[in-house]
């Protein structure tokens, strides 16, 4: 790749459609988006409900900007039979088409995979569900802490003896989103073998269990009930210093050396009764006030900075200091994105470059990107790409089949 020129993002040429609403499908199709995909987000005339959670933004959801960057807006109502019309053209020219209608949703809105692909046999079709297609819980909502609860998540999370413990950030959701976009990054690349697409279906269940496939291993002849974290204890874990807090991870025995020796304690790193992450975990009681009482020498950034390479660390820090933090800055993680409602703001940029040199970062700084679209904003413009007139685009948005 020429210095300054960047690489081709792999799915330039593939238009997506994201019907979907809230995190999981919308931000999977974000993620097609940041590989080059051609992103419309379709939204009923009421709008994603996303965009009315709430926020310290007036004008926009934050979450609803973070998790839809790299799209064109549409808002189109599909119960009307000029509605249903639009969304037929658009299949007939898209690649991939997102929802998370419940089972049953889209067959009486005649967008299920058997309709959709007989307008457009080389569509990949993705539903997200909650629960899947199948079993006695497939008609059911499913949202992420709903499914953190249900799958052990909140309970593996709780304290010892303390109340189950929900992970905030909408993981389940995140990762869904990221199986969206494998799921549908590898039916693409079947179609290029058979010249047909295929349904894929993604649910949030099977996300909250592929997130925990080091739990899910039942040997035989094991009780039901053991314990199913690789906990490290001890050590290992955040820890208060002069100011502020500091994450420690040292486990192997070099690391193990290194943390005793930047602490002035260099006995503890050859005393067998510490030789190991097991035998640490089981004198943490012993351990960890020497540990503390060390690293109340100094600042939790202090220590980081002291420790650099040889101890794996981290000053605990709010998500803001990440707007300007040296690494993310050399990486092109943030950019500038623009909003019809909210204005300008920074936001998260590529998270995975492409081609040799991708990590050289662009001369004169990060391009404005696609921010997350207003409802409807590009309305008018992809009624055009579809070969409406000037004048039925009007009747269109008069009648409020599109807006």
């Amino acid at each position: 790749m020429e210095h300054g020129i960047p690489a081709q993002l792999p799915l330039e040429g593939i238009k997506v459609l994201d019907l979907s609403a809230y995190i999981a499908g919308p931000y999977g199709c974000t993620l097609l988006g940041d590989m080059g995909a051609d992103v419309i987000k379709v939204e009923p005339p009421e709008g994603d409900n996303l965009r009315k959670y709430p926020s310290t933004l007036a004008a926009e959801s934050r979450a609803f900007l973070g998790i839809n960057r790299n799209k064109r807006g549409l808002c189109l109502n599909l119960k009307e039979a000029a509605g249903y019309e639009v969304l037929v053209r658009l299949v007939r020219e898209a690649d991939v088409l997102v929802h998370n209608f419940r089972p049953g949703v889209p067959e009486r809105l005649r967008i299920d995979f058997a309709t959709l692909s007989r307008i457009n046999p080389r569509l990949v079709y993705c539903a997200m569900t909650g629960y899947g297609a199948a079993g006695p819980m497939a008609g059911h909502a499913g949202y992420d802490q709903v499914l953190q609860s249900m799958t052990g998540m909140c309970a593996s999370q709780a304290k010892p003896g303390g109340p189950p413990e929900v992970l905030y950030g909408s993981v389940v959701d995140y990762y869904g989103a990221s199986l969206i976009s494998n799921s549908v990054s590898a039916a693409l690349y079947r179609r290029e073998k058979t010249g047909r697409g295929q349904a894929v279906e993604v649910s949030l269940l099977g996300s909250a269990l592929a997130m925990q496939s080091a739990r899910l291993v039942w040997a035989e002849g094991e009780p039901r009930r053991v314990e199913r974290d690789m906990r490290s204890g001890g050590i290992t874990g955040i820890h208060p210093t002069r100011e502020g807090h500091l994450y420690l991870s040292a486990n192997t025995p070099h690391f193990w050396r290194a943390l005793c020796g930047h602490l002035d304690l260099p006995g503890l790193a050859d005393d067998p009764d510490y030789d190991t992450v097991k035998k640490r975990a089981e004198q943490a009681a012993v351990l960890v006030p020497l540990v503390r009482q060390a690293l109340a020498r100094a600042s939790a950034r202090e220590w980081a900075e002291r420790f650099g390479q040889s101890v794996p660390c981290a000053e605990v820090r709010p998500v803001e200091d990440m707007f300007e933090h040296p690494q993310v800055e050399a990486m092109g993680f943030i950019k500038p994105y623009r909003n019809e409602n909210a204005g300008g703001y920074l936001g998260l940029a590529q998270w995975a470059h492409f081609g040799p040199a991708a990590a050289d970062p662009a001369p004169g700084g990060a391009a404005l990107g696609r921010g997350a679209p207003g409802k409807g904003e590009h309305s008018r413009n992809i009624l055009s790409t579809l070969g409406y007139t000037s004048d039925e685009v009007e009747q269109l948005m008069l009648s409020a089949v599109v807006q």
